[in-house]
């Protein structure tokens, strides 16, 4: 009889801060998918190039960069809960921000704003995803980060909903076909009114933030904490670098972030030149949050069944596949495809995260996690550089072709190498280790 099948996911003793841990994967879920729309939002309103837009997300996983080791070396010396306090208040912080850089006006303060409020989300996302694989067997650790991960995409959906609503609905900039050619004084009139529609959801969910910063402040959680013993951080770099599962796993890290933050950001300029509406737009990429939801289900039932190398394998060939869809097809076939992407983006993250931290001892991921966690500025280089390709011929999206396919249609093969590669990472797991998931 095999009795690790009778492992739980998760132990009853533990769900409470299984649960709690797990509500902070819907959280940040919801600042990524509020600030996708932004890169096209600022586009508008403030009239930047495609590449301008994108120093958005080079504020927004740029902050997560900067401050994951930082975040890991915190939780090292104090508890996870420290972490997670610690990281919703620079998040609350951060969104806060948007009060002061809408009366100004200048788009570096609402980078700012974006830069602070992602080192509360590099203090979260590196507490919590170790704070899960901790909490259980290591058997399990994988499906147990992509059940918390499945949470992830409600927050994705929220935030999208609330971005095209709130925000893409009620720009004014977005209706007038030639805004650059308005009257300044009319242009500053409909800029003002609309840098506060983009102001209002991120200082109402500063204001959310605090009360769960309140809520898990006075619940009780195991209050894991780091050992005095432990080997230095030199020592520990040393030995995570040598272990190449998990180097390549940081490597593989970035480039999905780069892939899986291209897709979404500029489902909204790839709309724009087939002539749709960013308001339109947003209901294409609340069907791909849908199907990024569903695929993070199927791959959770899936990893009992399949090693996490050979499923990653699987769904980053599909992901590469339906990217190059986006690339070669015309019309609406083209945005379907891109919009299927997202069905194969939602198993990546956790899985390639479980991989490289599994085996590690708790020292090691907690620095380790840092490194995973510092990865994702994969979502600030990788769409700058695919802003920069859709800007060739200028600032519109359709301005040349290359090769006989436009600048927009090009600037996806670059997730395409993404997957490719994460592709080729997953096998190589596979065959060299077959880390195989038992429920």
């Amino acid at each position: 009889m095999n009795t690790s099948q009778a492992t739980p996911v998760v132990p009853k003793k533990l769900l409470l801060p299984f649960i709690l841990v797990t509500s902070l994967f819907a959280l940040w879920g919801f600042a990524n998918a509020v600030t996708d729309p932004m890169v096209q939002a600022f586009k508008k309103v403030l009239e930047l190039s495609n590449s301008q837009a994108a120093w958005v997300q080079m504020a927004f996983y740029g902050g997560y960069f900067c401050m994951a080791l930082p975040a890991a070396l915190f939780v090292r010396k104090f508890s996870y809960k420290s972490g997670v306090l610690v990281g919703l208040t620079l998040y609350a912080g951060g969104a806060l921000l948007f009060y002061p850089a809408a009366t100004t006006g200048q788009f570096w303060f609402f980078c700012l704003g974006l830069y602070i409020l992602t080192f509360g989300l590099a203090f979260l996302e590196t507490t919590a995803n170790p704070y899960i694989l901790a909490l259980g067997d290591q058997k399990t650790a994988t499906q147990r980060l992509n059940l918390a991960q499945a949470f992830n995409p409600v927050g994705l959906i929220v935030g999208l909903m609330v971005a095209k609503f709130f925000v893409l609905d009620l720009l004014q900039s977005d209706d007038v076909e030639n805004f650059s050619a308005l009257p300044e004084a009319q242009k500053l009139l409909i800029k003002s009114a609309d840098l506060m529609v983009i102001r209002n959801p991120y200082v109402i969910l500063g204001l959310v933030v605090l009360a769960i910063l309140i809520l898990i402040a006075v619940n009780k959680m195991p209050q894991a904490k780091g050992d005095g013993a432990m080997p230095s951080i030199k020592d520990t770099f040393g030995e995570l670098f040598k272990n190449k599962k998990y180097t390549l796993g940081v490597i593989s890290l970035v480039l999905y972030m780069g892939a899986q933050i291209g897709c979404w950001t500029y489902i909204y300029q790839y709309a724009e030149s087939k002539g749709i509406s960013s308001s339109t737009a947003a209901n294409y990429q609340l069907v791909a949050f849908i199907l990024f939801t569903v695929g993070r289900a199927i791959g959770t039932y899936l990893l009992k069944f399949i090693s996490s190398g050979k499923l990653l394998f699987y769904f980053s060939s599909l992901g590469g596949l339906f990217a190059l869809g986006t690339v070669v097809l015309e019309g609406d076939a083209g945005l379907y495809s891109l919009v299927m992407v997202s069905l194969f983006l939602s198993i990546m993250f956790p899985t390639i995260y479980g991989i490289a931290l599994e085996g590690l001892k708790e020292d090691q991921s907690k620095i380790g996690a840092a490194g995973l966690v510092m990865a994702i500025v994969g979502g600030a280089l990788l769409p700058k550089l695919q802003g920069m390709i859709i800007d060739l011929g200028g600032v519109e999206v359709n301005d040349i072709t290359i090769m006989g396919l436009s600048e927009m249609n090009l600037s996806f093969l670059l997730p395409v190498i993404c997957f490719v590669s994460v592709a080729i990472y997953g096998m190589w797991i596979h065959k060299k280790h077959n880390i195989a998931e038992i429920a």
